[in-house]
């Protein structure tokens, strides 16, 4: 029991009821798939509800009491809820008020609470109020739309046939239930005044909205009832008793105060109507026999008696009239009937059809069908009630003929006595009948009305020639030669003989029923032709005046005469066409006369411009001049005011409008010229201001405004008055605006209504000629025109003028405002006043105007200065924020906004005020001061707030409703809102962009008073936060996530749901608000993911560009949410959309849109492996499969008469850039310019032709038509592809790496790659997509080659991580010609397959893209680079051991997978032949910096994988290489410009690098150094000026950049220097046979800059890049060392001596480079000295001496330089280094070999063991690669095993370098000293001291120039010819003694026994085995032998 009492806080009596609404509506209305089944079981739940019609649940009162101590069960809450007191009360009184349960009450209250928000202002108690009506609405709409989709006689849905049966079967059961009568007592209970007054004084009524919205709900409760048993008696009879019992109801039913039934009581008498109707029966449709089966009226005696005697029981009815009806649509049944086989039976009731006729004659039926019926505003809405009605009308004249010929009989009676008694001066006769009369107006006043377009006139026109044209197509389906139905010939004849002879009292009668019948395109044909041929009957007729007072003939004839008797002063007997006496002016009865035929020739001409041309240019009536003629003449203003709607009526025809403008102008209708000496004003505006404004009344000015306002429309003549005046139509638009509105609220009006109705047409007049204005640069040049002999200023344009009315503080302006303001006040009453509908049209008209001002402005300010004019205008956007004179407030943009507010009753201001508002949201300084205005007061921020909310939560908006269907009103309504929304979205976007405080902030509830990012969104309720537009936003774009369907906007409305994305993507991108927007998305409304599971939206053609844009926003709203999550560590989330974007699972998707715990927390892996059986595309796959890379463009123009090229420079002179962005043509603009050029053509050719050319225009407007729409599906489809790529990126990078497993990742990435290269590759794909297409693919490659390389670097060879060996090229070749494969490979295998596609893919693209698209072809380049990357084998340790295996062993190793795909690569490469190596040269040697780099790199890496050298000849022999050469010379310059302080940019820079290490990588093979040689490269370098210019390190340091990206000046110096250098030790290495020739031109270089050179060398600084240089510089000097250059070269070693090396390497040690460079330069100078040593000769006697005999080792081991002058003899060749340097230099490599090995090994061991370091130790050598404090904390663990891992490989390797060097070092040290040792001492002769000449330097005997020569020349070894006997002369016996004692202090047994260790532990396994060994014994032999 507890559960069945739970409370439903939905309200039992509103939700449930509102869903059956949403399921009929859907089902019946919008026709949903699936919707049968969710009707069925929304019937069967609520049969009940429909049975017990309105019926209140019952009381609960002890149950609800309870509930405040207690508590109370809530449906979907678990436990009791305790309810506040004051709630209870609040129950109760709701309760008593309308008789309902107490417990429901609760729930509506309940419910009000819970739909608060949606009611801003309002209690819970006045919303559950409005919900408890609101779900009455939707069980009675239920029922009338359910009764609709009945099988039945009237109409049909076109539902589907099981449908129509469940709802008719369901239906039937309601009716036989007594659903009739029920509805009958419902509609006499419910009445409004009675529910107020109850609701009143329980104070259940709050403000004027609330009052109009409950009126409004119960008047539509009552009229869906009504219109239910309408429609049920449309289709199917009423039994007996029910058609009783509404017959019974009418009887009581009375007249609204004007006479007229108000809607509901329509309905009913149209039911009664439609039930006593068989005039179907005459139809023949199929299945005519079933429904006459089904006729009560055929089939029931009983039936026809029962009603038969209830309509003719004399009793009266409270409406007579409405008797009167009843009994003549019986009469006319019965007729019928007993026309029928079945009628025999009925004879007794059939024969009474004449008697009843009489009776409703007698109850005057037409009049009341006129009055009552037509009377009520609904009729003319309801197309059935105008079939109804004319089926009796038309019935009546066929069926009853005597009973027509009856009444015209009366007639002509009652017009004889009418006649006599007039004659005689007597009263009229009281016993008058007007039966024709009413009957004439009846047809003409129902005719008058065509709101749906039926022409249901047209029955009354019988064609009288054959048709030559189907177009008139009456209801004898426009067959030429067949004969019209019976009753047409009836009607036709109807019409003919009632103008026969026709009594004057008649007269207008007729003319308003021809008036009636002329409404409509064929009917005013026919009409016409009537009165002409009417008139032509009778022409020979010998007065010469028409015999038939019905016909042009005699109209016009008769305004002839009227107009010759009005114009002349005396009078004329002729004048007046009956017979009074003659008086001057016009009779009452003429009057009336004369407006009914001037209204019925203007509806012929308004409908058919064939009679308005006939009748105007018709040579004897010339209808146009006499109207104005009679203007001119004293007639009452109301026949003036008709005859000026008939010339408007003329103007629409642009032929007669022109002319009629300058008639205008020559009768001075509105005096544009006064005449000298005239005191006074004559025409109209004398009118105006004498006559009207004393009568209070205005038709005339109405008039003119009309007239003006079509002829404005249909011609706008330039040179109107020209001659006697100045030019133009400025004094009509002075009169307009001076004289008519200005005046306007100030004049008396005795019908108020009228006050609006000028204002309207006034207004209307000024928006047409704004709205044709285009500012012109000649507006605003002031020309004169000559008038009467002299120059006077000529007329602007009339828009110019209102323009510059509109942007100045001009009375115009001020009162347009005060009118707006004036309308939102009266529309915030909510209550009918007089002229509310002009009112609201003339609100419409100044929204217009301030919008066309908002929007010409730019362009009129712009031109205006410009032209440098005088005039003064302020913009309308600063002129709106104005203080209003009536309020004191600033408060003009608050009145436009407020109109947003009314949106539902006034769509079209709401549309226009939306407008305005964007225009104002563009200008940022506005905005802040809007803000303002619009939260000052907080009654109207809620108002603006709501109404803000309220245009975009509409749910009528509709898109897709083209202009084209405006002619249904609720297509219209539809259109409009939809656009409002629209505008108002884009408003936000406009804003969204500007800075805070800003319109859409405030209107998306963030905060403006504070920081935005501190709000706290919530949903609207919580908290008291109101419901903003961000909530409407999101409301509308939640609705059917929950379905399988998806959201429903992306397909109802599409474009509107892309701007919604939009709305929100900003949101989340914008910094400000990212923060709240994205925490209330994810925790309340769990936006994305319920998004991005109905990915991708998939819409028809026509939409494909809007789903395309939806699904771009939503991804970036989805990769700044990945990034954010990841940034966040939410891991949850950003696995859950990981997985939903990735996974190839089919998902469970939960009603709930909740995932399951386990799908929570398993990782994507599971779902990514072959072994599964269900597939599914991955949700990002499907995404690029919904993005069609095809792109079909437009033909070529075929054009016959413009020029094509002149046509496209027109076109594209049109073209603008639109708020999208996208580059459009102006089709508005272009048409206008055709136009315009066609209509400048002269001459008769031109005018035949004119069809012809406006065809050609029409082609050329549609074809830039299709060109827009490629351009913006081109542009959809490229923003779509960048989201895409972004997306994937995102997912990529910024997540965590760990949510992707590796192998996933790389499969992944492998599908993304096959599908893009599937596009791509496919015939059709479009040029413009690739460039993206080519980002996405280098992205994706980064990442491939990442993981691939990650992988290796996890200690998984090429072949175990992803099998790229296992590729048999049969399988490849499928790829390249297919991109598809079955998955019957290995997962391994795949990423090869997939690489290799992807491979043949990029080199595509290279070759079909030729030489455009930059970008593409970087990203090209770099996916290759990225590519070939994989194929590069990563850094091994060297662990010393592998030199150990034989050479065999390495020859017949196995090749590894590395080898393989690169040997695979070169022949892909390879099979593109030349052509490819054409353009990746040519990218090299031209083309964007970028491009050229890349390509270069490109090159590099192609050539070191060629081992056939084949690219490397293509490039030699091309010509490319000498060109790359070349063009070093030309960087020169470049490079220069880099030196200075502050360089222009750094790209020379960047392509002088890549070319060199292209260079360098061609010098590598000897094949290519020699070519480089021959090229000339050392001649280009020598010639390169920027190596001289080293710049001054310590100037420069002050001007270092602060964030280090750009490198300082000497930085700089050395990126260009030390890449030469590289270049020629790589030459001097790889020329072998060439050697001398290339160190020869190195050495000329050398030379060259020989300052430069010495500068470096001498270089104080121990920088990295000093070392390098020296290592470099070093290093070459000992390869260029030729035989005979030691004397060139000796100042460098006497300088590089001075390097003290353990110095060096104790300041850089900690840098492991710096090591290596400081071991290496000690290397170099080694060789150095072994190479001078051995060139000089092969013997040490004749060798040269480089070293001093001293033995002592310098003492400075304290860092820094070693004053090495300190510790040697102080002797005069002291300036010699010693050999002693050497000896120490021999220690410490010995010494630091030790140390290297020991590390070496200690790295090795950690390596072996890398997963039992300690994190300490892992973290200290991460930290050698992660920069920034903290940097290693953040990585995961993973991560940092494998940076420690790469360290450690790095650490090994230097380590094994340096041991390399040291033993290098060490060999040549020993070799050196030996060399020297052997000289010393055993060679070299001692000489005395005194015998050295005192200041003779050591080397004293130097070879003197001719000897260098000799040396450079002969390059032989060094002449024996006194070597010796110089050196002797300069050492003394003594230097020999300390040399020898010294070293063999110095060479001892411990470093013996060191360096021997060194040769055991290291070099055995290298190449000199036992060289140590030997040198040592030789030196340990010279020391220890006695001097000879």
């Amino acid at each position: 029991m507890a559960a069945q009492m739970a409370v439903n806080s939905g309200a039992s009596l509103w939700g449930p009821l509102k869903e059956l609404w949403e399921t009929v509506d859907g089902a019946v209305l919008r026709r949903q798939p699936e919707s049968v089944h969710l009707l069925d079981l929304q019937l069967k739940k609520h049969k009940a509800n429909f049975l017990s019609l309105f019926k209140n649940p019952a009381e609960q009162r002890e149950k609800v009491r309870k509930a405040s101590t207690e508590g109370i069960p809530i449906q979907g809450q678990q436990g009791s809820r305790l309810l506040p007191e004051q709630l209870l009360k609040e129950a109760f009184i709701l309760s008593d008020l309308f008789d309902i349960g107490e417990l429901a009450a609760l729930e509506l209250l309940l419910a009000g609470e819970q739909q608060q928000p949606h009611f801003p202002g309002l209690t819970r108690g006045l919303v559950a109020v409005l919900l408890y009506w609101d779900g009455k609405r939707c069980v009675a709409n239920s029922l009338r739309t359910l009764i609709q989709s009945r099988q039945g006689k009237t109409f049909t849905l076109d539902l589907s046939g099981e449908l129509v049966a469940y709802t008719t079967c369901f239906t039937d059961e309601l009716m036989s239930q007594g659903l009739t009568k029920r509805i009958l007592t419902l509609v006499s209970e419910i009445s409004v005044t009675r529910e107020f007054e109850r609701l009143q004084k329980e104070r259940g009524l709050g403000n004027e909205k609330h009052r109009k919205e409950v009126s409004d709900l119960i008047k539509e409760c009552r009229q869906a009832l009504a219109d239910s048993l309408f429609s049920w008696t449309c289709q199917s009879p009423l039994t007996k008793d029910d058609t009783l019992a509404l017959i019974g109801h009418l009887e009581t039913v009375t007249a609204q105060a004007d006479g007229s039934l108000d809607s509901v009581n329509l309905a009913l008498v149209m039911a009664l109507l439609y039930c006593l109707d068989v005039s179907f029966i005459e139809q023949g449709t199929e299945d005519r026999e079933d429904l006459l089966q089904a006729l009560p009226l055929l089939t029931e005696r009983q039936y026809v008696s029962a009603v038969h005697s209830r309509l003719m029981d004399c009793q009266p009815w409270k409406l007579p009239g409405l008797q009167a009806v009843c009994r003549m649509a019986w009469a006319l049944s019965l007729r019928v009937l007993s026309q029928l086989p079945q009628g025999s039976a009925l004879v007794e009731f059939t024969e009474g059809d004449e008697a009843l006729a009489d009776l409703a004659l007698l109850g005057d039926v037409f009049l009341f069908m006129k009055e009552g019926m037509l009377g009520c505003e609904s009729f003319s809405q309801e197309e059935f009630y105008i079939r109804r009605l004319h089926s009796l009308i038309t019935d009546f004249l066929a069926l009853m003929p005597m009973k027509v010929k009856q009444l015209r009989n009366r007639a002509d009676e009652d017009a004889r006595l009418v006649h006599m008694s007039l004659q005689m001066d007597s009263e009229l006769p009281a016993s008058l009948r007007k039966d024709l009369d009413h009957l004439m107006t009846l047809i003409g006043e129902f005719y008058s009305k065509d709101s749906f377009g039926l022409e249901l006139g047209l029955e009354f026109w019988c064609p009288t020639e054959s048709l030559q044209h189907t177009s008139l197509q009456g209801s004898y389906l426009g067959m030429a030669l067949q004969r019209p139905p019976h009753k047409q010939v009836v009607l036709s004849k109807f019409v003919r003989q009632m103008g026969d002879l026709l009594p004057s009292t008649l007269y207008i009668s007729y003319l308003r029923m021809l008036k009636g019948l002329a409404n409509g395109p064929q009917c005013a044909h026919y009409c016409f032709s009537l009165l002409k041929t009417n008139g032509a009957t009778h022409s020979d007729n010998i007065q010469g005046v028409s015999g038939s007072p019905v016909s042009w003939e005699h109209f016009f004839h008769s305004l002839m005469l009227y107009h010759e008797n009005l114009r002349r002063d005396f009078p004329n007997p002729d004048a007046s066409q009956y017979r009074h006496p003659p008086l001057r002016g016009i009779t009452q009865r003429e009057l009336e006369g004369l407006t009914s035929f001037l209204e019925l020739l203007t509806t012929i001409i308004t409908w058919s411009e064939n009679a308005r041309l006939a009748l105007c240019e018709h040579p004897q009536w010339t209808p146009v001049v006499v109207m104005l003629g009679l203007l001119q003449c004293s007639v009452p203003p109301v026949l003036k005011a008709e005859v000026l709607h008939c010339l408007a009526a003329f103007g629409k025809s642009p032929e007669i409008a022109a002319s009629l403008w300058q008639s205008l102008e020559y009768t001075q209708i509105l005096q544009t010229v006064r005449a000298p000496g005239q005191r006074q004003a004559a025409g109209i505006e004398v009118e105006l201001n004498e006559i009207e404004s004393s009568c209070e009344e205005y038709p005339l000015t109405r008039g003119f405004c009309h007239l003006t306002s079509t002829l404005v429309e249909s011609s706008m003549p330039v040179n109107l008055g020209a001659g006697l005046r100045v030019p133009g139509f400025q004094p009509y638009l002075n009169f307009l605006r001076d004289s008519v509105f200005l005046p306007f609220p100030t004049r008396a009006y005795r019908r108020p209504a009228e006050k609006w109705e000028v204002a309207d047409a006034v207004l209307e007049v000024f928006h047409k000629l704004l709205r044709d204005y285009e500012p012109q640069p000649s507006d605003f040049v002031q020309e004169m025109v000559e008038l009467q002999g002299e120059q006077v200023p000529a007329h602007k344009p009339p828009g110019h003028s209102i323009m510059f009315h509109l942007l100045n503080d001009s009375p115009m302006l001020a009162l347009c405002l005060s009118l707006l303001e004036e309308g939102v006040r009266q529309l915030d009453t909510y209550a009918p006043f007089p002229g509310k509908k002009h009112l609201e049209s003339a609100v419409l008209h100044c929204l217009c105007l301030l919008d066309l001002a908002l929007q010409k402005e730019v362009m009129y300010m712009d031109l205006l200065r410009e032209s440098q004019s005088s005039l003064l205008v302020s913009p309308l956007e600063q002129l709106l924020q104005g203080v209003s004179p009536q309020t004191r407030r600033a408060d003009h943009i608050v009145n436009i906004a407020r109109y947003l507010y009314h949106s539902s009753s006034n769509p079209e201001a709401a549309f226009q005020s939306a407008k305005i508002l964007r225009h104002i949201a563009n200008y940022p300084n506005i905005q802040n001061r809007l803000v303002g205005d619009f939260t000052h007061d907080q009654a109207v921020s809620d108002k603006l707030m709501a109404g803000f909310v309220e245009c975009l939560d509409n749910e009528e908006a509709e898109e897709g409703a083209e202009r084209e269907d405006d002619s249904d009103p609720q297509n219209k309504v539809s259109r409009i809102r939809h656009e409002t929304q629209i505008h108002m979205l884009n408003l936000l976007i406009t804003s969204l962009e500007l800075k805070t405080p800003n319109l859409a902030l405030y209107l998306l509830g963030y905060e403006v008073k504070k920081p935005v990012s501190t709000t706290n969104l919530q949903d609207p309720g919580v908290l008291g936060c109101p419901r903003s537009c961000l909530h409407a936003i999101l409301s509308l774009l939640q609705r059917g996530t929950e379905k399988r369907s998806g959201p429903v906007l992306t397909q109802q409305a599409p474009h509107l749901a892309e701007l919604c994305y939009q709305v929100i993507y900003q949101l989340c991108a914008c910094p400000d608000t990212s923060g709240p927007t994205m925490r209330y998305l994810r925790t309340s409304q769990d936006f994305l993911f319920s998004h991005l599971q109905h990915l991708p939206f998939i819409l028809s053609s026509e939409y494909r560009i809007a789903a395309l844009s939806q699904m771009s926003w939503l991804m970036k709203t989805a990769a700044i949410e990945l990034r954010v999550t990841s940034l966040n560590r939410q891991r949850s989330h950003t696995q859950r959309l990981v997985s939903l974007l990735l996974d190839d699972q089919p998902h469970t998707q939960h009603s709930d849109g909740e995932t399951g715990m386990e799908e929570e927390t398993r990782s994507v892996s599971g779902f990514l492996h072959f072994d599964t059986v269900s597939k599914v595309r991955r949700k990002l796959l499907s995404v690029l499969d919904a993005i069609d890379f095809s792109q079909d463009m437009p033909e070529l123009l075929q054009l016959d008469f413009f020029e094509r090229a002149q046509i496209e420079q027109v076109i594209s002179n049109c073209e603008h850039v639109n708020e999208q962005g996208h580059t459009v043509c102006n089709v508005k603009l272009l048409h206008r310019v055709l136009v315009a050029e066609v209509n400048a053509l002269q001459g008769m050719a031109a005018i035949g032709q004119r069809p012809l050319l406006m065809e050609e225009v029409n082609s050329i407007l549609q074809q830039v038509v299709e060109r827009n729409r490629v351009r913006r599906s081109l542009s959809a489809k490229r923003h779509a592809l960048r989201s895409w790529r972004s997306l994937v990126e995102t997912l990529l990078t910024a997540c965590p790496s760990d949510l992707i497993p590796a192998d996933d990742r790389q499969l992944i990435i492998r599908d993304l790659l096959l599908d893009l290269h599937d596009k791509v590759l496919s015939e059709d794909a479009a040029g413009e997509l690739m460039p993206i297409v080519a980002g996405a693919v280098f992205t994706l490659t980064a990442h491939l080659s990442q993981s691939v390389l990650s992988e290796q670097q996890q200690g998984a060879g090429l072949e175990a991580s992803s099998g790229f060996a296992s590729i048999a090229n049969s399988a490849l070749h499928l790829i390249l010609h297919y991109g598809e494969i079955y998955i019957t490979v290995s997962h391994c295998c795949w990423i090869n397959h997939a690489l290799v596609t992807f491979y043949n893919m990029i080199f595509f693209f290279f070759l079909n893209q030729g030489g455009g698209y930059q970008r593409l072809r970087a990203h090209l380049y770099g996916s290759l680079l990225y590519y070939l990357q994989m194929a590069q084998k990563p850094d091994e340790p060297d662990t010393l051991q592998t030199a150990g295996k034989a050479m065999w062993e390495r020859l017949t190793a196995p090749e590894d997978g590395f080898s393989k795909l690169q040997r695979e690569n070169l022949a892909i490469i390879e099979s593109y032949g030349k052509s490819l190596m054409e353009v990746v040269c040519r990218d090299a040697c031209d083309g964007h910096e970028i491009s050229r780099m890349l390509a270069l790199a490109v090159l590099d890496r192609i050539l070191s994988i060629d081992r056939q050298n084949q690219w490397l000849v293509y490039v030699c022999n091309s010509g490319y290489l000498r060109t790359l050469v070349e063009s070093l010379r030309q960087d020169d310059v470049a490079l220069q410009s880099l030196l200075t302080p502050q360089p222009p940019l750094l790209k020379p820079l960047y392509i002088y690098e890549s070319k060199m290490a292209l260079l360098t990588r061609v010098a590598k093979t000897g094949q290519g150094a020699v070519e480089l040689l021959r090229c000339g490269l050392v001649a280009q370098l020598i010639e390169c000026q920027v190596f001289d210019m080293v710049p001054d390190s310590d100037a420069h340091r002050v001007m270092r950049d602060a964030s280090g990206f750009i490198p300082s000046p000497l930085d700089r110096y050395r990126q260009i220097l030390l890449p030469t250098l590289r270049l020629f030790q790589v030459i001097l290495t790889s020329t072998t046979m060439n050697h001398q020739q290339g160190a020869a031109q190195v050495l000329q270089w050398l030379i060259v800059h020989a300052d430069t050179i010495q500068a470096l060398l001498r270089c104080q600084e121990l920088s990295m890049g000093a070392l390098q240089e020296l290592s470099l510089l070093t290093g070459i000097i000992s390869k260029t060392a030729l035989p005979g250059i030691l004397l060139n070269n000796h100042c460098f070693l006497s300088n590089l001596h001075s390097h003290d090396y353990s110095s060096a390497l104790l300041c850089s040690v900690s840098d492991l480079r710096g090591a290596v460079l400081c071991v290496q330069v000690c290397a170099n100078i080694m060789e150095y000295c072994q190479t001078l040593l051995l060139q000089s000769s092969a013997q040490a006697q004749f060798s040269i001496c480089l070293f001093s005999p001293s033995g002592s080792e310098p003492a400075g081991r304290d860092g820094g330089r070693a004053d090495l002058s300190s510790t040697l003899p102080s002797m005069a060749y002291s300036r010699a280094p010693s050999l002693g340097l050497v000896l120490y230099l021999l220690k410490n490599s010995a010494a630091d070999f030790f140390r290297f090995h020991q590390s070496h090994r200690q790295s090795l061991g950690k390596l072996q063991s890398l997963d039992q370091l300690p994190p300490e130790e892992l973290k200290e050598l991460c930290q050698g690669l992660v920069s920034g404090p903290g940097g290693v904390e953040k990585i995961p663990s993973v991560q940092r095993n494998l940076l420690a891992k790469r360290r450690l490989v790095q650490l090994i390797n230097n380590r094994a370098k340096l041991l390399s060097l040291c033993s290098y070092v060490i060999e040549t040290c020993l070799f050196v000293l030996w060399r020297h040792l052997e000289y010393y001492l055993l060679h070299c002769t001692p000489t005395d001291p005194k015998d050295l000449l005192p200041g003779a330097g050591l080397f004293r005997s130097r070879l003197t120039d001719g000897e260098i020569r000799s040396r450079l020349n002969s390059f032989g070894g060094l002449q024996a010819s006194g070597g010796r006997g110089l050196s002797l002369s300069r050492v003394s016996q003594q230097d020999l003694d300390l040399l020898k004692g010294d070293m063999a202090a110095g060479f001892g047994e411990a470093l013996q026994k060191k360096l021997l260790e060194v040769e055991g532990q290291y070099s055995q396994v290298r190449s000199r085995y036992t060289f140590i060994q030997a040198l040592v014994r030789r030196i340990r032999g010279l020391l220890r032998q006695p001097k000879s």
